[in-house]
Order: C-alpha cells, then sequence, then structure tokens
C-alpha cells in the first residue's frame, strides 16, 4: 500500500466550544445518569471528584460560526476521545462512550503514571502519528483482543494525548463548574 494510504495529514477542521460549565444543564445530567445506570461496575473504585464512567462535554452542530465574545475555537483531531482520571497509581482512561480503554493504551497509562502530579482529570483526545501523519487506521487496530498484539502495536506505534481540558487538578479541586475559559 502507499505509505500515507488511510492515514490523514494533521489538518484539523475547528471545533467551536462555548463558554458554559459542565454542571447545571439537564442534558449534561441525563448523559451522566445514563452513563452510570449503563456501566454501574464497568471501571474500579477511584478516589477523586469526577469518577468514571463521566459524560464528556461535546461540541454542537451550527448553521454558522458564532461571532459573540467568549467562544473558543479549537481543531478537531481524528482520534479517540478520552478522559483520564489518575489517583496516586491507578490510572483509568474511559471513550467517549465510557467505555474502559486502559488495555488497550498501556503506554498512555504508564505515560500519565509516571507524570509529577497524582491525581487529576484530563479530557483529551488519543492520536496515533506515523511519519508525521495522523493515521486512524493504525488507532483502530489498537482496539484488538489479543493482549500480545496491543503490547507489539503500543511500542511500534504509541499513542499520543491531546489535552483539551481538566476537569481535576493536581490539587484535587473540581473544576466543573467552572466555564471553559477559567479552567484554561
Amino acid at each position: 500500500r502507499p505509505a500515507n494510504q488511510g492515514r490523514r495529514r494533521a489538518r484539523p477542521s475547528l471545533v467551536c466550544t462555548a463558554p458554559i460549565t459542565y454542571t447545571g444543564q439537564a442534558q449534561v445530567a441525563e448523559d451522566i445518569a445514563n452513563l452510570r445506570a449503563a456501566l454501574e461496575g464497568t471501571f474500579p473504585p477511584i478516589e477523586l471528584p469526577v469518577r468514571p464512567p463521566f459524560a464528556a462535554m461535546l461540541a454542537k452542530s451550527a448553521d454558522a460560526v458564532p461571532s459573540p465574545p467568549g467562544w473558543q475555537y479549537e481543531p478537531k483531531w481524528d482520534g479517540f476521545r478520552c478522559l483520564v482520571f489518575r489517583r496516586d497509581d491507578q490510572v483509568l482512561l474511559q471513550s467517549r462512550a465510557g467505555q474502559p480503554l486502559g488495555r488497550y493504551f498501556p503506554e498512555m497509562v504508564a505515560a500519565f503514571r509516571a507524570l509529577p502530579a497524582s491525581r487529576f482529570v484530563l479530557d483529551g483526545e488519543i492520536v496515533i502519528v506515523v511519519d508525521g501523519v495522523m493515521s486512524f487506521d493504525d488507532l483502530l487496530q489498537r482496539i484488538h483482543p489479543a493482549a500480545s498484539r496491543i503490547k507489539k502495536l503500543s511500542t511500534e506505534t504509541p499513542a499520543t494525548f491531546l489535552v483539551f481540558d481538566i476537569l481535576v487538578d493536581a490539587d484535587g479541586n473540581n473544576l466543573t463548574e467552572k466555564t471553559l475559559s477559567e479552567r484554561r
């Protein structure tokens, strides 16, 4: 196959994020309740103010680009949305759909465990870059039942995490009631 077949250049589209909070919104509360009900017991307990499964804030489609002050624009990367929960040596990775991702990305778990901060919750995207180009095909290969294959791929094509947001800081403070601009 050609070297770049199935790989996408890092030319992101834009996503706009409204200056809103995670809490106080009926839809977010409903999403969290649905995730918790559907996935009760999927994740081990972790001592943090925000715990999995947790509904990620999602971008919404609009007919036009908003122009009022307070809007922020950021790239939409072609990867897997992921929430990272860290407390001491415990690191949990959660997909946008609320499923555990840690077993598929052992190098990410090790990298988060090696950070100096011993507790946090991050929201971002897992991507794999091959020869300077993002490869969604290589990312998809990670969702495999064989642990030996995942281990091999994690060394051949290691993943990268692009942080969008911080939901719990290193002091254990829950930041979800703050606006995105305040968290940044």
